[in-house]
């Protein structure tokens, strides 16, 4: 895709993530107040149930969740459900998936559609073994 593509591309993207409603659970967001996981390598994925490139990663989210159980926290955000963590997590477009060391340190960031490969990839780079 032409950088003039991706720039329309993170601009719809950006529209759609302005204009979703505001729905944010009290529960869940407390829960995201212990992100990213102390101790463990953790993955957050931030993006929303009905934006497409989002659609296509569940899948493989699903996947992760089960094949790192118990060895790095592979976590999902709905920001159009959970507005108030756009701004924790510095999300411009979605989805946006961002990697913490064991030391809760950023290590990695990547927006757009990533693939099962570069999940695996940049997960075994923070020492994590499938």
């Amino acid at each position: 895709m032409t950088r003039a593509g991706w720039l329309i591309l993170s601009g719809l993207l950006m529209l759609c993530l302005a204009a979703s409603p505001a729905r944010a659970s009290d529960s869940a967001s407390e829960g995201f107040s212990k992100l990213p996981v102390p101790g463990m390598v953790t993955m957050i994925d931030l993006g929303a149930k009905k934006c497409i490139p989002c659609k296509m990663m569940a899948p493989i989210m699903e996947k992760m969740e089960k094949k790192y159980a118990g060895k790095a926290a592979i976590v999902f955000i709905d920001v159009w459900e959970h507005r108030e963590q756009v701004a924790r997590f510095g999300i411009r477009a979605i989805p946006t998936q961002i990697f913490y060391d064991a030391d809760g340190k950023e290590a990695s960031r990547h927006v757009g559609f990533m693939s099962e490969a570069d999940i695996v990839k940049t997960l075994t780079g923070l020492g994590v073994a499938p």
